[in-house]
């Protein structure tokens, strides 16, 4: 047999499974035609339901929450921090706004702030809960809340917990902010466990991947401190 009658042959083969193919997905239609058509209806009415649920609820209920979280923002800014959390009688504070907007990213920033709200009042349980509950990806305020979280568990005198975090809030985004502010954080939590070798490489770190930034600017002499010790 030649191979061109060979190539023919498969072309011939590939055609009528194709052929079967397509009589067999007709047939189906034809046989399920009213649960395909229940299934699209359906799915018609979630994508019109998703749309109509951010615009005509979602929506409004955001710009009211904006207009709430201003005063409550202004009190935080103030350190009026019991009115930031629970509002003034006129104005909700953060609480209420998680409560009453759960589903808005202003109810989302009322829960970063309430987390660094009660760590200021010293509430240092609930300050890790509200701030474990925040779900942000903003290149500052996301790593902010999980070095947060670590200062919450140093004043609760758990350093190992502290040091995870601070890695963790470092790691996070890489700017010259933040990342430098938690690695030095971590390798002074190092150091009050007298892991001075760790604490070299958190500020050996900042040293290398942050010399212009803040932490960078005075690094050295941690360097010199913590080497010192280690090789005691």
């Amino acid at each position: 047999m030649t191979a061109k009658k060979v190539d023919t042959k498969k072309a011939d083969e590939r055609l009528h499974s194709v052929e079967m193919a397509l009589s067999k997905t007709e047939t189906f239609i034809e046989n399920n035609q009213n649960i395909i058509l229940i299934v699209v209806g359906i799915l018609i009415v979630i994508v019109l339901g998703f749309f109509g649920f951010r615009k005509y609820y979602l929506e409004p209920k955001e710009k009211e929450a904006q207009g709430q979280m201003f005063m409550a923002e202004m009190y935080f800014e103030q350190d009026s921090l019991s009115r930031a959390l629970n509002g003034d009688g006129n104005y909700l504070g953060f609480l209420d706004i998680i409560d009453q907007y759960g589903l808005t990213k202003s109810a989302n920033l009322a829960t970063y702030y309430a987390g660094i709200t009660y760590l200021k009042m010293g509430s240092f349980d609930q300050a890790i809960e509200y701030l474990k509950d925040f779900d942000g990806d903003d290149k500052v305020a996301a790593p902010m809340a999980t070095g947060a979280i670590g200062d919450a568990y140093m004043e609760l005198n758990n350093v190992d917990k502290a040091i995870d975090y601070y890695i963790a809030a470092a790691d996070q985004s890489d700017n010259e902010l933040t990342a430098p502010l938690f690695l030095m954080k971590a390798g002074m939590a190092y150091e009050i466990q007298g892991n001075y070798r760790r604490a070299l490489t958190m500020y050996n770190r900042i040293k290398q991947e942050y010399p212009r930034s803040f932490e960078g600017t005075q690094i050295d002499r941690f360097i010199s401190f913590s080497k010192m010790k280690a090789e005691k």
